[in-house]
């Protein structure tokens, strides 16, 4: 059951299985000052939000998605980073910079590189230095 406070913080779904998605959430937790943010394993099922709208598992493990208070909507890759740019305080500067013509274009490419290369950029620890591979369908379960 959520509490009162829990209902109006966003849902941050990253790869807790990822040394640089681990990185950046520690960096997230210092810039959240104001508690807005929870932070939600993607690998595993149980803790994803139970009212959080459907999306193939695989893909929250290619981009860190953004579920927004209530769950009404989710936001994924460089338009979860805008949206957390308004509600973490350090980032209010370079907030309105984020929605420049251009710029939500290439944030975006950039973030999907960048999530690509996650594995080589910070070292891995513990052998989990892949994704599935989205290309193998996987037996339905019934």
């Amino acid at each position: 059951m959520q509490t009162q406070t829990e209902n109006h913080r966003a849902k941050v779904l990253y790869d807790g299985q990822c040394a640089f998605c681990l990185k950046s959430i520690g960096i997230l937790k210092r810039l959240d000052w104001l508690g807005r943010l929870d932070y939600v394993d993607a690998r595993s099922a149980e803790s994803l939000p139970p009212d959080a709208p459907a999306v193939d598992p695989e893909r929250l493990l290619e981009e860190m998605h953004l579920l927004t208070p209530g769950g009404g909507t989710l936001h994924h890759g460089f338009g979860a980073v805008r949206w957390m740019a308004w509600r973490l305080p350090p980032l209010w500067p370079v907030a309105p910079f984020l929605y420049v013509p251009g710029v939500p274009w290439l944030g975006q490419r950039l973030y999907l590189w960048i999530a690509r290369h996650r594995f080589q950029l910070v070292p891995c620890h513990g052998g989990v230095c892949t994704l599935p591979n989205a290309r193998v369908k996987r037996p339905a379960v019934e």
